[in-house]
């Protein structure tokens, strides 16, 4: 894999540290497939100062060792080209990750993050930009386990996820991290509180409403698609 040096030195550094990509997302606020994306996908093409600056100051190391002094440029792709996980891309669908991770609705086990692809699900060119108003690099799909959500979402559905939305403006559907799992709720920002405070709530009339200060409360994505089993 042709990486540019940016993407090389922070593998080395990841392997200097004894830490890995996932771990090093989570301790500067981004999802847990942040660099991974970044360092494999060339998603972003580089780092934002605020990710550079969390990074060199996590890593100990100087920040301008992750800059990079020009856009990374990107081959295009060939109407034959496979995508990462070898499948070839028909025109005008773009590929759609669905993660090897069930997302509990209910009191969740123990999952490891957003990083392994178990499939791909491939999407018209104009849903994913027209209809879901996303870019596909953003989305992810996941499967719910759990009956809190019922009768809306129900264990065995498959759920898109936006992971560049992050905020509950307006309410909908969230995926959170509730440090034990990955769970579905629904999410309201109550206005004018102080510090901003969130309230989650469940679809199951059998589960808890409870209240959450914004910086608590961490958001992997808004859920825009459902497919339902019946």
């Amino acid at each position: 894999m042709d990486l540019d040096p940016v993407r090389l030195r922070l593998l080395q550094l990841v392997q200097e540290q004894k830490t890995d990509l996932k771990n090093l997302s989570l301790a500067i606020g981004r999802n847990a497939a942040y660099l991974h994306q970044f360092v494999f996908r060339g998603t972003p093409k580089i780092l934002a100062e605020d990710v550079r600056q969390a990074l060199a100051e996590h890593l100990a190391v100087e920040e301008d060792e992750l800059r990079h002094s020009q856009i990374p440029t990107r081959k295009p792709r060939s109407p034959n080209q496979r995508d990462d996980v070898g499948l070839a891309l028909p025109d005008g669908f773009l590929p759609v990750s669905e993660i090897d991770v069930r997302a509990s609705a209910g009191y969740g086990a123990v999952h490891d993050g957003l990083e392994e692809t178990k499939a791909t699900w491939l999407f018209p060119d104009a849903v994913v930009r027209y209809e879901f108003r996303a870019q596909p690099s953003d989305l992810r799909m996941i499967t719910i386990t759990g009956d809190s959500m019922e009768p809306l979402l129900s264990s065995g559905d498959r759920i898109l996820i936006d992971t560049s939305q992050k905020v509950p403006v307006p309410p909908g559907i969230f995926v959170i991290w509730d440090g034990m799992g990955l769970v579905t709720k629904r999410i309201e920002h109550i206005p004018h509180s102080d510090p901003p405070t969130v309230v989650i709530r469940s679809i199951n009339p059998e589960y808890q409403t409870y209240e959450r200060t914004a910086d608590e409360v961490n958001i992997i994505g808004r859920v825009i698609w459902a497919a339902k089993q019946f």
